[in-house]
């Protein structure tokens, strides 16, 4: 057989496609190519993400919850183990066509496109239980278009791999249910303190409540929100006749009740998130569940979300400020109260210890501070005037120089070229390594703005480094986790590092702390007791703080945004400051004395009263017992022969002050103030202000110890 010939094959072809064809033949080409592309970068089974195996119960100092982290996975529970009105609840509610459909709901899928399109916004959502499923074991949580493509394909591949109840199975023990619990076996122990295999219909109800927005909507959060949804539920199953309109009034007339007390406020998720994560960063590795006993002081934590959220309602719009911080803690560094932004449900980020932000004059602190240590006073002078190092030229907030002025009056009123002739008098690895000692851990660039605060710290840490300033010692490190205990197992209380009394002269930095307050840029923040601060401001007002301490309580504050753009004019001394004074003012018994945090048997232990024999200028033998002296490191010698002779046989009455320190007085007067304001002794970290102010009165007249020959 002859064969035709090239071109008259070619003859008989058309010369061109019909356009028509060639259309669909891109097209066909194009679907194919993505399909392939999706399928491509499909996961696999084996990617399956297990859940984070660590799920913590945080606790309040006082034992009340702060809220729950890290998911609980619960058991795998068989479908036949569980009553019928557990999965008819989810099935009612979430996908009532799950037996029919293929793994997609296309009448599901029509439905909310026309309602979406009618409200011209994306009001609902049409995945099926088996896409859910999907989501939950396979895919990442990104909502992307090439996400639900693949969701849809894995789905249709599942519904022919696996039976509908396998596929119920599988997503009832996986489905997110709120309070760190996935599965419903985890949801029912942690609300009902029950397995999931005993629980009633309306408790069914209300965990088939929670799928849709589990965070938002979890009884922990608020009970009347999740019975609401439970009525939906049952209604629901009402609809689909899962169950009859008397059961669903009876379950209606008798809702699920918490097991577990409820979360006290939204604002315990700062503290509860901090907590969280200083024990997954300090004890990596734990699994399983675990109650955590934090040191947050539920008084403190509520008045502190108070007191900001006022102050930034009132002023945050006018002064251009979106965002506020605060941390509270003891002079030891437990963490009494920490509030990491303004709307956590806008922003779970937590300014309180994850951000670093410039602190501006707060970081004067450490320049004058090595200062102090290198043999400067407070009344000794340093030139406020231009100055010039490496080609830069700071100026003061007011335009202003001052000539020479008292170093007391430089850091009170905060002037930036006083405070960087003194850094560089004393050199600036002097003051990066005062403030590394002090617990500052980020970079520390050596360059001349470094007095001026120019690289980055946390609220938690620099507020931290006030806090040593308070104790009297080398440094404090913030601690928020108290004890942890495995589920079943006694509480392990976490052992604290002491660190040494701090080897540079506290007296004067609390002498420069105060006149800050007092008459410099802190005074907004002054109370009716002696009160410590700094105020800190950085360049275009980007940020503002103020941190300080009165009674036993160091507190932080900071404001401003979290993109860093300027504020309206807002400096430390002005918005920050009245926070803290708000905070402060409270937290404070109105007396001015701090909150008591004594050891739980103080009140156990009767006052000593009667003839004292001194064995040094803090120790007292009273009827047979020795009795320490609040706040005196005391001495034996001339000085302790001196304090008895004082005495000279008279009654001594002393009360119980901490775990063992007594406040002792002698006709009215208090007798650790006597031995202080004589030099007969020095005060301990933990000292009361008058205690520290007497000390510091003996030194500078030079009494006792503080003579030159002392």
């Amino acid at each position: 057989m002859q064969l035709p010939r090239l071109d008259a094959v070619r003859s008989r072809l058309p010369r061109r496609l019909h356009p028509a064809i060639r259309i669909a033949a891109f097209a066909t080409t194009l679907g194919t190519v993505g399909l392939l592309a999706l399928l491509w970068t499909l996961p696999l089974p084996g990617d399956f993400r297990e859940p984070d195996r660590l799920a913590l119960t945080l606790l309040d100092r006082d034992g009340r919850p702060l809220g729950y982290r890290g998911v609980d996975p619960g058991g795998t529970v068989p479908l036949s183990v569980l009553p019928a009105h557990l999965p008819d609840a989810f099935v009612a509610f979430e996908d009532r066509r799950f037996r029919s459909h293929i793994g997609i709901d296309p009448i599901g899928i029509a439905r909310a496109a026309i309602v979406n399109l009618t409200a011209l916004s994306w009001r609902e959502g049409a995945s099926t239980l088996t896409q859910q499923l999907v989501k939950n074991a396979y895919l990442t949580p990104e909502k992307t278009l090439t996400r639900k493509l693949q969701e849809a394909v894995i789905a249709l591949w599942l519904e022919r791999r696996l039976s509908k109840d396998e596929i119920l199975e599988r997503y009832l023990n996986s489905v997110y249910l709120g309070a760190g619990a996935y599965g419903v076996d985890a949801a029912a122990r942690r609300y009902f303190g029950k397995p999931a295999g005993e629980i009633t219909l309306a408790e069914a109800a209300m965990l088939a409540g929670l799928a849709q927005a589990p965070s938002r909507t979890a009884p922990t959060v608020s009970l009347a929100t999740a019975q609401h949804r439970a009525a939906l539920v049952l209604d629901a199953m009402v609809d689909t006749g899962a169950v009859t309109p008397a059961q669903a009034d009876a379950a209606k007339a008798e809702p699920a009740t918490l097991a577990a007390p409820s979360i006290p406020s939204a604002a315990a998720a700062w503290a509860a998130d901090w907590a969280a994560s200083a024990v997954r960063g300090e004890f990596g590795g734990l699994s399983g569940s675990m109650t955590v006993r934090t040191t947050i002081d539920p008084r403190l934590q509520a008045l502190a979300a108070d007191r900001v959220g006022r102050a930034m309602e009132a002023e945050g719009q006018e002064a251009d400020a979106s965002q506020a911080a605060l941390v509270a803690m003891r002079p030891d560094g437990r963490v009494v109260a920490a509030i990491g932004g303004v709307d956590r449900a806008a922003s779970a980020f937590n300014r309180a210890f994850q951000a670093r932000r410039q602190p501006g004059s707060l970081f004067k602190l450490f320049v004058y501070l090595a200062a102090l240590q290198d043999g400067l006073r407070p009344d000794d002078r340093i030139e406020d005037a231009p100055v010039t190092v490496d080609g830069w030229s700071p100026g003061n907030y007011s335009g202003r120089f001052h000539g020479e002025v008292a170093l007391r009056d430089a850091f009170a009123h905060s002037y930036n070229a006083a405070a960087v002739r003194l850094q560089e008098r004393i050199g600036r690895d002097r003051v990066i390594r005062m403030a590394r000692a002090m617990g500052i851990a980020g970079p520390l660039a050596p360059n001349p703005s470094l007095a001026l605060g120019t690289s980055e710290v946390s609220l938690a840490e620099i507020t931290a480094a006030f806090a040593a300033i308070r104790a009297g010692r080398t440094r404090v490190v913030p601690r928020i986790v108290e004890a942890l205990a495995a589920d079943g197992g006694a509480e392990l209380a976490l052992p604290v590092e002491p660190t040494p009394a701090a080897g540079w002269p506290r007296v004067e930095m609390l002498d420069l702390l105060r006149a800050a307050v007092e008459s410099g840029t802190g005074k907004a923040a002054r109370l009716a007791v002696p009160t410590y601060g700094k105020t800190g401001t950085t360049q275009d007002y980007r940020d503002a703080w103020f941190v300080g301490f009165a009674g036993d309580l160091v507190v932080g504050v900071w404001v401003g945004n979290d993109d860093g753009r300027p504020m309206r004019r807002v400096t430390g001394g002005g918005l920050p400051a009245r926070i803290w004074h708000a905070f402060m003012a409270e937290a404070l018994d109105g007396d001015g004395e701090p909150i008591p945090v004594a050891a739980a048997d103080e009140e156990a232990r009767p006052p000593v009263a009667g003839p004292a024999t001194v064995i040094d200028t803090a120790t007292l033998r009273i009827d047979g017992r020795h009795v320490r002296l609040l706040g005196v490191d005391g001495i034996p010698g001339p000085a302790a022969r001196a304090m008895g002779d004082y005495i000279a046989g008279r009654d001594v009455t002393c009360r119980p002050a901490t775990d063992d320190r007594y406040r002792c007085e002698v006709d009215g007067w208090d007798l650790s103030e006597v031995v202080l304001f004589n030099g007969g002794g020095r005060t301990t970290a933990d000292a009361p202000a008058d205690y520290v102010r007497a000390e510091d009165k003996a030194r500078r007249e030079r009494r006792g110890v503080w003579a030159p020959d002392g």
